[in-house]
């Protein structure tokens, strides 16, 4: 049985951070406009220092851009990939994204689709703009997670580690707070890893590589501690989880980025011949 004592209890948060009669402001939206808002400020003081000359609209269209895509392959993703019967029977609450719901393997595809578009558009190079823009996504990662916690969603399983959080409004049993792995690994640590590793010039591909590694192991190995989701239970044996399926591939391409970066060793077109 598990021991009860010390257990944290989860805060029970309002999702509603500001209501003005009618209208109601949540933590959700909130922090991912905070999120994309100094993701794109930590874009603009990496184009400063970078020699490819990016203009401040170029960086603020590629963050428009993104952000579309974010919003509709988040949602496009969650109702795809994790409850398609509820939205068939459902589909005017494909439209209620304050409720939560956002994919970000969805989300990812979205914005791998804007800097497609935006790469044709401004005829850049696909991996410049990638690795441009790797370092600040996990910004946005953090604040979505930071989300998934004040909505008291995505719980992990039931432990007895001395950090385990009562979920009161889904049991009285102490559960991974798989939230605030996610708030550090995904967030915290990719960040500080892939801001450190872009300080200094890298053949093209390298940071995005690293940054699809880093994550799908991130994911996968959170999602060790996670419960999944309880439609979809999981795939296979008593293991394999929806978010772990989707991660992996991304860790495969990760690698095959990574070594033929560092195969071909060109230096990526963001930094200047020796500097």
């Amino acid at each position: 049985m598990l021991e009860w004592c010390h257990m944290l209890t989860f805060p029970n948060i309002d999702p509603v951070a500001i209501e003005l009669g009618q209208l109601k402001i949540r933590w959700y939206g909130i922090s991912y406009v905070v999120g994309i808002l100094l993701a794109w400020w930590l874009l603009k003081l990496r184009a400063r220092k970078l020699p490819r000359q990016w203009t401040l609209k170029q960086v603020s269209d590629l963050v428009f851009y993104c952000t579309i895509g974010i919003i509709l392959g988040g949602r496009l993703g969650s109702v795809l990939f994790y409850n398609l019967p509820f939205y068939m029977d459902n589909p005017i609450s494909v439209f209620k994204i304050w409720q939560g719901g956002m994919s970000f393997h969805g989300g990812f595809l979205g914005v791998v689709f804007a800097i497609a578009y935006f790469s044709r558009k401004e005829k850049i190079i696909f991996f410049t703009i990638a690795d441009f823009l790797m370092p600040v996504v996990p910004v946005g990662l953090l604040f979505g997670r930071i989300a998934n916690f004040v909505n008291g969603e995505l719980w992990g399983k039931p432990s007895d580690v001395a950090w385990a959080m009562v979920f009161l409004h889904v049991d009285n049993q102490p559960r991974h707070p798989s939230q605030l792995y996610e708030i550090f690994l995904e967030g915290f640590v990719l960040f500080s890893v892939l801001w450190l590793l872009s300080s200094k010039p890298k053949p093209t591909m390298f940071i995005s590589g690293m940054f699809l590694t880093l994550y799908g192991i991130f994911r996968v190995a959170v999602e060790m501690f996670r419960e999944p989701d309880r439609h979809i239970g999981y795939l296979l044996g008593d293991w394999l989880t929806m978010g772990m399926l989707l991660s992996l591939p991304m860790v495969v391409v990760g690698v095959l980025l990574l070594f033929l970066a560092i195969r071909n060793k060109d230096i990526t077109q963001d930094w200047a011949p020796g500097s």
